[in-house]
Order: structure tokens, then sequence, then C-alpha cells
């Protein structure tokens, strides 16, 4: 198989801990609520919501996305916030704290590969995360670059033209298997991280997509070891 290059990285599961993050920033607003099951069902909007938004007209950013369905959400689950409350859970995604492996396994793979982000998060919302974390890319890259949301092939081709690398040089690292399949079908090399614990220890475990050239890790650090780093 052809050498890589670039490797691109999803954020929000595969580098980052969104989950228990929230669910911290929930309680830290002193509103009473079922915080894990808040979390669950607001993750569980995303999605959707995402796909909504590729279908409109106008690009919004996911703090603009994230709003909505966060008030759907307290709405189902009978919460009620503040204002103040609502956006401190919203600028939540900008302090998720980094898996026990991402900083390390990142430095490392950054010894040997072009590295850059390509998650959903907007370009402001990234370089807050990633300076919060302390994690360090070679390019901070956004789905908002294509105007669009992944798995749009939009987004990853606009990554791969803004960093002028062909498909076949690249590799996409990710905790879920649509990401992988999206670039996978672009000829990019699916590298797939396992989260078990994305979800919490109760959630259903994300398994790795059947593709052609695919490596599984369970960790960035293994990764880094697996590709000699």
């Amino acid at each position: 198989m052809k050498p890589m290059r670039l490797l691109l990285f999803d954020v929000f599961g595969t580098v980052v801990d969104w989950r228990s993050s929230l669910i911290g920033t929930g309680e830290a607003t002193g509103a009473e609520g079922d915080w894990p099951a808040i979390v669950d069902d607001w993750r569980r909007a995303y999605q959707p919501a995402l796909a909504k938004a590729r279908e409109d007209s106008t690009w919004r950013d996911l703090d603009a996305v994230q709003r909505d369905t966060l008030d759907d959400c307290l709405e189902r689950h009978a919460t009620s916030l503040t204002g103040e409350q609502r956006e401190a859970l919203v600028r939540g995604w900008r302090r998720l704290r980094p898996w026990p492996d991402s900083r390390d396994g990142l430095e490392r793979l950054r010894s040997r590969y072009l590295t850059a982000t390509l998650s959903n998060g907007h370009v402001a919302l990234l370089a807050d995360l990633l300076k919060f974390g302390d994690l360090r890319f070679d390019a901070v890259l956004s789905a908002q670059l294509a105007a669009s949301y992944k798995p749009d092939p939009a987004v990853y081709l606009t990554a791969l033209d803004l960093l002028e690398c062909d498909p076949g040089d690249a590799g996409m690292v990710a905790a879920h298997a649509g990401d992988l399949r999206a670039a996978a079908a672009l000829g990019l090399r699916p590298l797939f991280i396992r989260r078990p614990l994305e979800w919490g220890p109760d959630g259903p475990a994300e398994q790795p997509p059947d593709l052609d050239g695919l490596l599984v890790a369970g960790t960035l650090t293994a990764l880094a070891d697996t590709l000699g780093c």
C-alpha cells in the first residue's frame, strides 16, 4: 500500500471525550437534571441535525446547530435552564478533555506525518478546543471550509485540496465507521481508533467498518506504534 504523507483526524469522540466533559459542564450549571441522559440525547440529535443543515442553502456553524438541538433536548427532559446556562453548555464543546493517550499520540504521529483536524466543529471552536486541551496539529481544518458537514465528500476533498495532497497519500483517523466509509470512498486510507467509552461504560461501542486497507488501533499511541512513530 502507498505510504501516507497526511493524517486527517476526526476530533469529537476520537481525540476528545465529549460525554464525560459535557456531563461535567451540565452538572456545573447547578441545574437539576439527569445529565448523562440529557447529554446522550443531545449527542444523538447531532447527526440528524447536521444532515438537515447540509440541505440548507445557508451554512450555519456548529454552535448554532447545537443551540437548536439543545433546546429540543431540554424540553424533552423537562429541564429548565437560564440563557446563560444554556450558552455554557454550547460553549462546553470548546472545553472537552482529551483522551489520556491523545496528546502523546498526536505528538508522535506529527514526527512522521503532516497532521490536521477534519472536524464538523468550526475553526473558532476548534482553536479554543485545541488550546484548552494543549493538543497540537500542523493545520486546523474544518467542514466550515467546505460550507458543509461530514460525510459530504466536499469536506474531505476541500481538506486535501488545501493541503495539496492526493487522496491516496492521506489517511483518515476516526472512531466512527461512517466517517471512515466516506473518506475511504474517496481513496483515503481508513484508520479506526477504538473508543469503547465514548458513550460511557454502559453505552454501545462502535465497531470498525469492513474496508480495504483498514488499520485498527486501541489508542492514538498504539496507532503511532503500528506506524513506526
